[in-house]
């Protein structure tokens, strides 16, 4: 009897130390993420995050981890923080990292689950853009143009898109960025009935925003396309 009450005691003591342990790493550790927060220290406040998450596992936190890792480019450890399934508890956050991350990682049929619904929360010409640029490149051009037209209609002046094709990135307004998603639209609903079409629409997008670099080349490719189909049908037929 006195051996087990003795060891009742002994695991009673363990189990208490453990906690007191446990809970003064949590008070480092919150003390750690709030200075490196402090310092700006990007990979400290990861560190902590993760530390924090080990010890005293919260969503939130995960959420905020998982963002951190999404504004520093690092999208995979962005998606193994928080998933990638579509779940409709998810926070604002939550589904704004696995909509972009997954964009980043090439998977846009995952992605459009996403921004669809962070669209569903909050619809605004922004995301409306991701929609849209997401759903050419899968051919969805009828969803495309859902979005395009929203965008055209609901995209304010102080509303800007961000390009990097060039080598220094520069920013147009979003407008432009519509109108130039709306020409790719046309041009793919006919690639050689649509180019003069689409290239007008490209004219007016530069004449928008004479600083859009993506447009000049667009608008090249596809007068030398429409060279070609001219050359091609000025041979004579055998």
């Amino acid at each position: 009897m006195m051996k087990k009450l003795f060891g009742l005691v002994l695991l009673l003591g363990s189990i208490m130390a453990g906690a007191q342990t446990n809970s003064e790493l949590t008070k480092h550790f919150e003390a750690y993420y709030k200075q490196m927060q402090a310092q700006g220290d990007v990979q400290g406040i990861i560190n902590g995050l993760t530390h924090l998450n080990v010890l005293a596992p919260s969503q939130a936190r995960m959420d905020t981890l998982a963002y951190i890792y999404m504004s520093e480019g690092k999208y995979m450890q962005a998606l193994n923080t928080i998933g990638i399934e579509k779940n409709a508890s998810d926070s604002d956050i939550a589904l704004e990292v696995k909509a972009v991350s997954l964009k980043a990682v090439k998977q846009p049929e995952m992605a459009i689950g996403h921004f669809e619904e962070v669209f569903k929360r909050e619809p605004n010409a922004l995301v409306a853009y991701e929609l849209a640029e997401l759903n050419l490149q899968l051919k969805k051009i009828e969803e495309a143009d859902k979005h395009i037209a929203y965008g055209l209609a609901n995209s304010k002046p102080e509303m800007k898109r961000a390009f990097y094709e060039s080598q220094n990135p520069y920013e147009v307004s979003l407008k432009s960025a519509f109108m130039y998603l709306n020409a790719l639209s046309m041009y793919n609903k006919d690639t050689k009935g649509n180019i003069d079409a689409a290239v007008d629409i490209l004219d007016a997008a530069l004449k928008a925003s004479p600083n859009f670099n993506l447009i000049q080349i667009t608008k090249n490719e596809l007068l030398r396309q429409k060279q070609v189909l001219q050359s091609q049908a000025a041979q004579p037929q055998n």
